[in-house]
């Protein structure tokens, strides 16, 4: 929405609670994922819109009333240096720029000289309702007795999931042979893990490459980005998006 390119970082803010002030300059900002409420100075301004902001105006972020995380997007970027061709913290190996604290200065980017003709983005508004995410069946969906009870049960978000995985908790799948080992393959954001205790884990961005654990399902490219937005306590159903083939 502020044109920036791809390789241009943001602010992630989970649950809210977010202040800035604007130094050095005007700016201009958009504030898009969950709905915040965001104000400048107190006045409250839409999200998914751009915003112009000046030089020693404070914009703050509050919790959000459905949707998890929020994304403050400053046109030029926030300039922190790149750690491996890439300006995220990457949760799992604590490598990149370290997570933001109170009192950090994050140094804006030059902007290009180009300009989005919109200035407000149509996305829907998150719920808190059950969140519904279509899956393609795994290449280890037979490592279970019944994978299809992947798409049977109702599952709850669980407070331990983080940017590395979305745990889910209800009635735990069952591993054909619980004592055989799978070696270690690649893995992708999406792929639905199946530890031990039989509790689906959904990778988020901050994945390892490599995983032991049996995969039964991916979550559409699609819904991907759905998973990021649903809260600890928030109800998963998740549905094949195409036929399962039987094990024979």
């Amino acid at each position: 929405m502020v044109a920036n390119p791809d390789d241009r970082a943001t602010v992630e803010v989970t649950f809210g609670g977010f202040s800035a002030r604007v130094r050095g300059g005007d700016v201009d900002i958009a504030v898009t994922g969950a709905d915040t409420d965001p104000t400048v100075n107190g006045i409250m301004f839409g999200t998914n819109s751009i915003h112009h902001v000046h030089d020693g105006e404070v914009i703050s972020l509050g919790t959000p009333r459905a949707g998890l995380r929020t994304y403050l997007a400053v046109r030029g970027g926030i300039c922190v240096t790149p750690v491996l061709g890439s300006r995220s913290y990457d949760v799992m190996s604590a490598i990149g720029p370290a997570p933001l604290q109170a009192g950090d200065l994050l140094p804006v980017g030059e902007h290009t000289a180009d300009y989005p003709e919109l200035d407000q983005a149509p996305v829907a508004a998150f719920t808190g309702a059950t969140v519904e995410l279509l899956a393609i069946p795994g290449p280890r969906d037979d490592w279970v007795v019944d994978p299809d009870a992947l798409v049977h049960t109702d599952w709850v978000v669980s407070d331990h999931s983080d940017r590395v995985g979305t745990r889910l908790v209800g009635r735990p799948l069952q591993h054909r042979d619980p004592d055989r080992q799978l070696p270690s393959e690649g893995t992708t954001r999406g792929a639905i893990q199946v530890p031990p205790n039989g509790l689906p884990v959904i990778l988020g961005p901050d994945h390892p490459l490599t995983g032991g654990y049996p995969v039964v399902g991916v979550v559409i490219d699609e819904d991907i980005d759905k998973v990021a937005q649903v809260r600890p306590g928030q109800h998963v159903r998740l549905q094949w998006a195409r036929p399962r083939t039987q094990v024979r």
